[in-house]
């Protein structure tokens, strides 16, 4: 709680400045405090941002040192509408193709019109599928929109669909259709005796795609789509596809997209190191040190992060255009690389990717390790950094805060001295005051 003083008024002494000036010297040791803990701040400010950088450096290694990351073949097709996948398991090759028909759903259209609730069908419908297993549908009241309703809920099970064509004001005709493609997707559908529905149907009989590729070659497929027509390689003919149509088919490596994933990660790589190397800046004549100045973890992780260019201390990423210049950074030749990639496709992933034992892994493999380590979440080393350095600010703040008790404890004893000065010497001055008029009384004698 504030005391009250009295500032002068008995001694002519500023008091107030007085004690103010005394609190300055008294404040100093947490004046000291307060400095340490803006600089624990700003070190954990830089150590977080650090594991941040460093976290998003493990993700883009993680990427690139996965195998499927280096499946660059890529497929180009002629033709119109046709398109081609490529997969794991693909090799470069080149064929061409005919397209002799494009698979269709079987339809059934039926052939006398009806108005919608003009009753068509017995209480039961049957559809029978290319495997021969008959289903009975509940029509209802055998009206044609009960009829398409009934067909409908049941397309799950059957596989057909149904919807009611408008030929004529009021009129409309009964057009069934599977909802998949190829020669299995064909069905009937009848009344439940067995008799026509609506007077029989015309029918257009499923089809599956066909494609001739030469010498006898012919392939089929219940879809459009012709899943792994070679290994790895999947052909899909669009809807604009045309019967007759000629393709030419190629599949080759396309190395740029990799090359730029490469060379991305060495840009990433080194904007790191950089910021380390910054921050970790001892004190010179015309420069301040960086605020990580002397930290033990950012400089292990400097050095851990270049040590992975060289693997087991065996190999090197110099053949393949990767290695250190004199400043501790990462150069990256490009046209090195693809010459590289160009000639052994397999063995320069390898050099890349994960191994089967860590001893193996290539080096996005060995980069994402290192800063995996660093930024783990429980025992990563940048992790630990930050805990200890919050350990440290929690306890600076609470020595701060005990020395603001303290001193506002000094600051009242102060107070209370200096007005009890004030206040005696107002008495002194009161009793000589009074002995001064008590003398002044006294009668004088010659």
């Amino acid at each position: 709680m504030p005391s009250s003083s009295i500032s002068g008024l008995a001694s002519g002494l500023n008091t107030a400045e007085i004690i103010d000036q005394l609190m300055q010297l008294e404040r100093i040791p947490q004046v000291k405090l307060s400095g340490q803990k803006d600089r624990e701040n700003a070190i954990l400010t830089a150590l977080r941002a650090l594991n941040t950088d460093t976290t998003l450096l493990a993700g883009n290694a993680a990427k690139l040192a996965k195998a499927e990351t280096w499946q660059t073949l890529q497929g180009t097709a002629t033709g119109t509408g046709v398109t081609v996948d490529v997969a794991a398991g693909a090799s470069a090759s080149s064929f061409s193709f005919t397209v002799d028909r494009l698979a269709v759903s079987h339809q059934l259209g039926f052939t006398t019109p009806a108005a919608l609730t003009d009753v068509v069908s017995q209480p039961q419908v049957t559809i029978t599928g290319s495997d021969g297993v008959p289903h009975q549908i509940d029509a209802g009241s055998g009206s044609l929109e009960d009829l398409v309703a009934a067909i409908n809920a049941a397309t799950e099970t059957t596989g057909v669909k149904a919807t009611a064509v408008r030929v004529a004001d009021g009129s409309y005709r009964l057009l069934a259709e599977s909802t998949t493609t190829g020669a299995a997707s064909a069905f009937t559908l009848t009344n439940g005796d067995g008799s026509d529905l609506l007077g029989g149907a015309t029918v257009r009989a499923g089809t599956d795609a066909q494609i001739s590729l030469g010498a006898g070659i012919v392939a089929t497929s219940s879809t459009n789509t012709f899943t792994d027509l070679m290994p790895g390689v999947s052909v899909t003919l669009g809807a604009t596809t045309t019967v007759g149509t000629s393709s030419a088919v190629s599949v080759a490596r396309n190395s740029t997209s990799i090359t730029a994933s490469v060379s991305s990660l060495v840009d990433q790589l080194n904007a790191l190191l950089t910021k380390i190397d910054t921050q970790t800046a001892a004190k010179t004549s015309t420069t301040s040190a960086g605020v990580l100045s002397g930290d033990s973890t950012a400089r292990a992780l400097r050095i851990q992060l270049l040590n992975t260019v060289f693997g087991d201390g065996t190999t090197s990423m110099a053949p393949l255009g990767i290695q250190t210049d004199r400043y501790g950074k990462l150069t990256f030749d490009a046209e090195k690389f693809k010459e590289a990639y160009a000639a052994d496709p397999a063995g320069v992933a390898a050099k890349f990717t994960t191994g089967a034992t860590p001893e193996a892994n290539g080096w996005a493999a060995r980069v994402e390790s290192v800063a995996k380590a660093a930024t783990d979440s429980y025992n990563g080393t940048i992790t630990n950094a930050v805990t200890g350095h919050t350990s440290t600010v929690d306890r600076l703040t609470k020595s701060i805060e005990a020395w603001d008790t303290r001193l506002e404890m000094r600051r009242a004893s102060l107070q209370r001295q200096y007005t009890a000065l004030e206040t005696a010497l107002s008495n002194l001055q009161s009793q000589s005051s009074w002995l001064a008029g008590q003398i002044a009384s006294l009668p004088t004698y010659s």
